[in-house]
């Protein structure tokens, strides 16, 4: 088999030439377009994330000597999060070689973080079966280098420091609710407002996923009541 020239720019993207060039096309099959003949790639994605999280970990190890459990453990999260994922799929054009059903396509598919992550899980594992775990070590640190150097504040978690705050006040844990939802499924834009017990609000607008936008409202509040680190 023989990659089309748009997988052959992919793969050049990704940094990998692969010797098996089915496991590439299996990895980016999404189930919309699977069939007994074409396997989609969710059995590759499982693999992928497990490929995934322990080059990161062992990565972290290696890039902080002297860091805890406790601060290891949610940069690992940051960096190896369906959000992260896309971000990078994005990077290297991921979504447009996506092969996708009907429906998927009409509904912004190849935009939609959750298919982006999948996809790109699915294709480290493809490179893992064609070449084995350096192989796909490689392409993870090539991909996910520059994210290295900035975890400790990727792992920085709004929601959480604005819930530990509230807790410590003697007040319950904030409160959000979406004010203003728009556009279209694929791509929603939100308004949510976060409020504290004793009334104080804070909002952020954006498109994206609401739990993104969650934590931008909580760091909006975090920034009025002074407590940015």
């Amino acid at each position: 088999m023989k990659l089309s020239a748009e997988l052959a720019a992919f793969s050049a993207r990704l940094g990998h030439e692969f010797a098996d060039p089915s496991l590439l096309v299996r990895a980016l099959t999404h189930g919309s377009l699977s069939s007994a003949t074409r396997p989609d790639n969710q059995r590759l994605e499982f693999l992928g994330d497990r490929v995934l999280g322990l080059t990161i970990a062992d990565a972290l190890l290696a890039h902080d000597r002297h860091a805890t459990e406790g601060q290891l453990a949610p940069r690992l999260n940051a960096l190896v999060r369906g959000e992260t994922c896309a971000q990078i799929a994005r990077e290297i054009g991921l979504g447009e070689v996506m092969k996708l059903g009907r429906s998927e396509m009409m509904t912004g598919g190849r935009r939609k973080d959750a298919l982006l992550g999948d996809a790109m899980e699915a294709v480290i594992a493809a490179v893992y079966l064609d070449a084995g775990f350096e192989a796909a070590r490689a392409v993870i640190l090539h991909l996910w280098g520059k994210r290295l150097d900035s975890a400790e504040a990727a792992a920085f978690n709004p929601k959480t420091a604005l819930q530990e705050w509230a807790q410590a006040q003697g007040m319950g844990p904030p409160g959000y609710r979406v004010a203003e939802r728009s556009g279209p499924d694929h791509a929603p834009s939100f308004r949510i407002v976060v409020r504290l017990d004793d009334g104080r609000e804070a909002e952020a607008s954006g498109t994206g996923t609401k739990r993104n936008i969650e934590q931008a409202a909580a760091s909006a509040m975090l920034a009025q009541i002074g407590e940015i680190p």
